[in-house]
């Protein structure tokens, strides 16, 4: 219940409540997408299913920005509805995501690719299933992508704070999609200078791709939203770049070491899609030649079976990359927590953001 609990910032109330925000405004576009016909009704129903769970970061940091700037907010709908505009934004880039790295679920669920494959199937439709699935994922991207800009400009604030807060979130669109512009790039080794090295590299995506995107952007979009100082602005950047990257790393690991039960995808994804993560670098750097040119023949393969994937762990923490990660996800959350203890704010933010930075780091899903 409202007040949010400022120890528990992504609490089942904080997660219901935005989760609420998204249902009504999904709700108040079905008479828009019915009024155009009823071949939209599916793509609403698959809005709605994979917008309707997930962990809520991003619209938590931005409500935490907020509540660090300028304390609990007496009404919180109209912040609620912004901070909940940014899981729409969110879902977009998974929807697009997914599709380029060819996965095969989300959240537990088919990805909407494999969703609308298989629906083309069972109606016997024309042309093939495959290519049908593709087109109907990216359109359902650049629809939540077009909802969540009009969620978080709809939003009963002061058109004032809406637009200091806009330019914030017009970054927040540019720089995921820059940073996946240099994940695939990279993916292909057509990304890096001479002079970068591999971990630059992946720092530099990581930097784009999610810090900027998870942590940075929606502390600064909650910020702005209350009116916050440029010095405060700049605590959140200071925050969130080294957690937003922490977030990226645990994510790595997940990827490679985590339980499919619980992150909802096939351990090794991460391998058969070719992922050059910090992880990768880290055991490509230390692993002996034969060990990592074993790896370096792993990346890409879609076929990779369980037994492959054990190898690939094995060079991975033998060639001490994993603990590497482990250590520098410990010193980023060292960091960001740091930037928080010198800053003027709220304590009720300061608490919530702490406590924030520690799941981010400390996640199995």
């Amino acid at each position: 219940m409202f007040p949010f609990d400022p120890s528990a910032p992504v609490s089942a109330d904080f997660r219901e409540s935005v989760s609420a925000r998204i249902a009504t405004f999904l709700d108040g576009e079905k008479g828009v997408v019915d009024a155009i016909g009823a071949e939209l009704s599916p793509v609403l129903d698959a809005a709605r299913d994979y917008t309707g769970g997930g962990k809520r970061l991003r619209p938590a940091f931005c409500y935490w920005g907020h509540v660090a700037a300028a304390g609990q907010p007496a009404e919180p709908s109209g912040l609620l509805q912004a901070a909940a505009s940014l899981e729409l934004l969110h879902v977009s880039a998974l929807v697009h995501d997914d599709l380029m790295d060819h996965s095969d679920t989300r959240r537990g669920l088919p990805s909407v690719h494999r969703r609308f494959e298989a629906a083309h199937a069972e109606a016997k439709g024309d042309g093939p299933s495959e290519q049908f699935g593709f087109d109907i994922a990216i359109l359902l991207g650049d629809l939540l992508l077009m909802w969540s800009a009009q969620m978080f400009t709809s939003a009963s604030l002061e058109a004032s704070k809406l637009a200091a807060a806009t330019p914030l979130l017009d970054a927040m669109r540019t720089e995921v999609t820059c940073g996946q512009v240099l994940d695939v790039t990279s993916q292909s080794g057509m990304a890096g200078a001479d002079s970068e090295s591999a971990l630059d590299l992946v720092g530099r995506v990581v930097e784009y791709k999610c810090a900027s995107y998870t942590v940075v952007r929606p502390c600064q979009i909650g910020v702005a939203l209350a009116g916050g100082s440029d010095r405060l602005q700049q605590t959140m950047a200071d925050f969130g770049s080294p957690i937003g990257r922490a977030f990226q790393y645990r994510d790595d690991l997940l990827g490679i070491f985590g339980d499919a039960v619980l992150t909802g995808k096939p351990a090794g994804d991460d391998l058969r899609e070719g992922k050059r993560t910090v992880l990768v670098a880290h055991a490509l750097n230390q692993a002996d030649a034969k060990d990592a040119a074993r790896l370096e023949r792993f990346l890409g393969r879609p076929d990779l079976d369980d037994s492959d994937v054990a190898t690939a762990r094995h060079i991975i923490e033998t060639s001490g990359a994993k603990n590497a990660v482990e250590s520098t996800i410990d010193e980023c959350h060292r960091r960001a927590v740091a930037a928080l203890d010198g800053a003027e704010m709220a304590e009720a933010g300061r608490t919530a953001l702490r406590e924030l930075a520690r799941q981010c780091v400390e996640r199995r899903f």
